[in-house]
């Protein structure tokens, strides 16, 4: 097998030569002309069970072919034998909980986790009942009616990693779904520690420009099927643009990881040497990765950050009406470096409690380390923070 920096280059790309194209197409049809009716009344048929076409498309809410070859590359990188997009992350996530209804009206999840799932769950909008557990008692949280187990390494937004195998020996029988949007798979490919589903927000680093809002899980084939006929039947699906622009960003993506996480080593280097700062959270460090996690489930500690301030919501706020090279913005993994404040924002309608028993407090910020040289945004973060200290 080709390594994994190749992968990403030719992921999803086998169809080309034979179409004589050296880009991806882009079809935008959102209905096909029916050749045989025989042949599309077996093709819908097909669909409707959640396979894959055998000829016809018959319209794209069923399938389309830009869609799926993003998801061939996706379902590549994470050696997984199918993958299914969504027209955003949380529409994925969504998708995933009402297959699981169909087995079972309860759900396991570790938290700390981002706040739109975590509101998702909370709400029992779906019909689904949540055990709320921490990483040690997944088992112990685990009935007759649970049917998925949801966690996310590293977490958002405090760096929380999570032992996937542990979590899937506790689960036994129980399909244990791990949202890895933070790791991606260039770090990460939970499948191979027996998750399985992997789920990503591919608005985040797959993307990777921040003019994209997608979802994708991968999967194997049997539970693929599964989260097509509720895509089919909800609407949830990716348009064929955003698949293009995700498709293309495969192929940088291990590239921008990458230089992302140098420049995130050397600002939690800083961060937790400045004064102004009570902690930083940073899977690079040995303290936030007890269990060495990082070298044996993920290759990388990525190039996400969170980091407390010794001067609480004031010195949150200074910080965030200050940054000018840094972007003051919720979501992450962009080229450019983004920096949100949990409490206010991405985690506000999140228990109050909840948020606190997981230190996510008013003076604790998130930092989405973009591909930017390390030393501008030090200069200006950390001339931010001499501020602070001087106050």
């Amino acid at each position: 097998m080709a390594s994994f920096d190749t992968r990403t280059v030719h992921a999803g790309r086998q169809d080309l030569r034979k179409l004589g194209v050296h880009a991806p197409p882009i079809d935008l049809s959102t209905t096909y002309p029916i050749t045989g009716l025989e042949e599309a009344r077996a093709s819908i048929d097909r669909m409707m069970e959640g396979a894959e076409p055998d000829e016809n498309p018959i319209y794209s809410r069923l399938h389309n072919p830009t869609v799926a070859r993003f998801e061939a590359g996706i379902a590549q990188l994470e050696e997984a034998e199918a993958a299914v997009g969504f027209a955003s992350g949380m529409a994925a996530m969504t998708a995933c909980l009402l297959a699981a209804r169909q087995r079972g009206e309860r759900v396991v999840a570790v938290r700390p986790m981002y706040g739109g799932t975590d509101g998702l769950l909370s709400s029992g909008l779906l019909g689904v009942e949540v055990d709320w557990a921490d990483a040690e008692s997944v088992g112990a949280a685990i009935g007759p009616q649970t049917s998925l187990v949801i966690v996310e390494t590293p977490a958002n937004p405090t760096l929380q990693l999570v032992d996937i195998e542990h979590v899937v020996a506790q689960a036994g029988d129980v399909p244990v779904l791990v949202d890895s949007t933070f790791a991606t798979p260039v770090l990460q490919q939970p499948l191979r520690h027996g998750a399985a589903m992997v789920l990503h927000s591919g608005t985040k680093f797959i993307g990777g420009h921040g003019d994209v809002i997608a979802g994708v899980v991968a999967t194997s084939e049997a539970f693929a099927r599964e989260l097509r006929v509720v895509r089919s039947l909800t609407g949830g699906i990716l348009h064929p643009r955003a698949a293009y622009d995700l498709h293309r960003g495969l192929q940088t993506l291990s590239l921008r990881v990458h230089k992302a996480q140098e420049g995130a080593r050397l600002l939690a280097g800083r961060l937790h040497e400045h004064r102004a700062v009570g902690s930083v959270h940073y899977p690079g460090f040995q303290a936030c990765d007890p269990k060495g996690l990082v070298g044996r489930q993920m290759a990388g500690p990525g190039s996400m950050l969170a980091f407390e301030l010794v001067g609480g919501f004031d010195a949150a706020l200074r910080v965030m009406e200050a940054v000018e090279l840094i972007t003051p913005a919720v979501s992450l993994g962009s080229t450019d470096t983004l920096i949100q404040h949990p409490a206010g924002l991405t985690h506000r309608k999140v228990d109050a409690e909840v948020r606190a028993s997981h230190g996510i407090t008013d003076g604790f910020l998130r930092l989405s380390v973009g591909v930017e040289d390390a030393e501008d945004l030090w200069q200006e973060l950390g001339g931010i923070l001499d501020g602070l200290s001087r106050a």
